[in-house]
């Protein structure tokens, strides 16, 4: 029997791979024109970019135009968290100065804010459940420590399904049991994997910090983080902040989409959120903070005089002309597929950012950034010569915050998922009480049919 020869470098692209690869382009590619012609929504969006509707939810509302005299006009975003606009939402827990994330997720989950006894009973829960099974972190995070956290929370999610005596119950109560499970553990995946990578990939020390069950989930990601579990109380209020203002954003959205899409399969819950992180680890919806911050990196390396607004505009002209960066033509925070003339989240965040920068001694850093949100609208609108306006968007700032509070870039979409795993739950649920058909949409084939060739005859 003929030996099956080896590939020595599992990661390595050889040359029967990289023709393998050069077939497939030359028997896949698909003419753009069609899709105009059959009217296919790419990206399940029309020609002007709007969301094709594609189900219903309570969960949370995107308002960023309205209609005037039968015309589509863009006006000040706004978000809704179960009819309660982010603002008030979160003006309710600041002004009280408490920490707002759990509150968010009670009301996302189960649609109305908690009395206090209510509150305090969830947080007892989520307190309950934030340990891992006996050997977890020794045996599967330990062991095959990854590079990447979103690879090491989506294995670990998948994991737990092993330890859990009803994993395939999809009965309501279990679902809730599970996203609470998840809502709890998430902080300790991502801490502790981002240490295990450390500690295995850069020789650093390894350190494993338990939660406090007092703690709130922002106050216990710093407490566990960090060498000396230090923390002050700004720093967990803008952690808790972010949380909150991340947690949850439609039902069109690309992981929140991937939830209700495998959700309505009839699977798991592990392998839905496992899905839903496999979407939110792409760089085209989980990542852009941290492309922010390596563009200003970028930025403070390239312009001498941070205060002169021409030298300013004038390299974002380069960035946007490919000649600067990463050559993307991308000015990375400034634009969104829905809002036009605001972010509200960002709003929000701005407010609270100059507090931690003067807090930190990057007062100067922060008036880059608000330089850089001022002129980067025209900028953009010179160069595209486009009238849909632009302005910051929640990663635009973010980033900046997570830099300031030491977090480590490897974290940065972890902390998302961290938050979204609120809004990811709300809409799981969501999807098992109105269980209907499988999402199934169409595609039209446009392959031409023909005969088959025998081997022999093939060229």
């Amino acid at each position: 029997m003929k030996k099956i020869p080896s590939t020595n470098n599992f990661s390595a692209i050889t040359p029967e791979i990289e023709k393998l690869a050069q077939i497939c382009v030359d028997n896949s590619s698909i003419d753009p024109r069609w899709y105009v012609e059959y009217k296919v929504n790419r990206g399940l969006r029309d020609l002007n970019g709007n969301g094709v509707l594609t189900g219903l939810t309570e969960v949370s509302e995107i308002q960023a135009s309205e209609m005037v005299d039968g015309v589509k006009q863009s006006r000040p975003g706004q978000l809704f968290y179960r009819g309660i606009a982010i603002e008030d939402l979160v003006d309710g827990f600041i002004s009280e100065k408490r920490f707002g994330f759990e509150e968010t997720t009670y009301l996302l989950l189960f649609g109305s804010l908690p009395t206090r006894e209510q509150l305090d009973e969830f947080k007892a829960i989520l307190a309950g459940y934030r340990s891992l099974p006996t050997g977890f972190v020794r045996d599967i995070i330990m062991k095959a420590p990854s590079f990447d956290m979103m690879n090491t929370l989506a294995r670990s999610v998948l994991t737990m399904y092993s330890y859990d005596s009803r994993a395939d119950d999809t009965s309501l109560p279990n679902v809730v049991r599970q996203c609470l499970q998840f809502i709890s553990i998430f902080p300790l995946l991502a801490v502790y994997g981002f240490q295990a990578y450390e500690h295995y990939y850069n020789d650093k020390s390894l350190f494993i910090h338990p939660p406090l069950a007092e703690l709130s989930t922002a106050e216990n990601i710093l407490y566990m983080l960090r060498p000396d579990s230090k923390y002050t109380e700004l720093e967990a209020r803008i952690l808790d902040l972010c949380l909150v203002l991340h947690a949850e954003h439609g039902g069109g959205n690309n992981s929140t989409f991937t939830t209700h899409v495998v959700g309505s399969s009839g699977t798991d819950a592990y392998s839905v959120i496992a899905a839903a992180l496999g979407s939110l680890k792409g760089p085209k919806h989980g990542g852009a903070n941290i492309k922010v911050v390596r563009m200003f990196e970028d930025i403070k390396e390239n312009i001498r005089d941070w205060h002169d607004d021409e030298e300013i505009a004038a390299y974002l002209r380069r960035i946007l002309s490919k000649d600067a960066f990463d050559r993307s033509g991308l000015i990375y925070g400034m634009g969104h597929a829905i809002y036009s003339v605001s972010d509200p989240r960002a709003q929000v965040l701005k407010g609270f950012v100059e507090s931690l920068s003067a807090e930190k001694g990057l007062l100067e850093e922060y008036k880059l950034y608000s330089s850089v949100e001022r002129l980067a609208p025209s900028v953009i609108g010179e160069a595209r010569r486009t009238y849909k306006g632009v302005s910051a968007n929640v990663d635009f700032y973010s980033g900046f915050v997570y830099d300031m509070l030491g977090l480590p870039t490897e974290l940065f979409t972890p902390i998302f998922a961290i938050a979204r795993i609120a809004g990811w739950s709300a809409h799981l649920m969501e999807e098992n009480i109105n269980a209907g058909k499988i999402i199934r949409p169409a595609y039209m084939n446009v392959q031409p049919r023909r005969a088959y060739t025998k081997l022999d005859d093939r060229t």
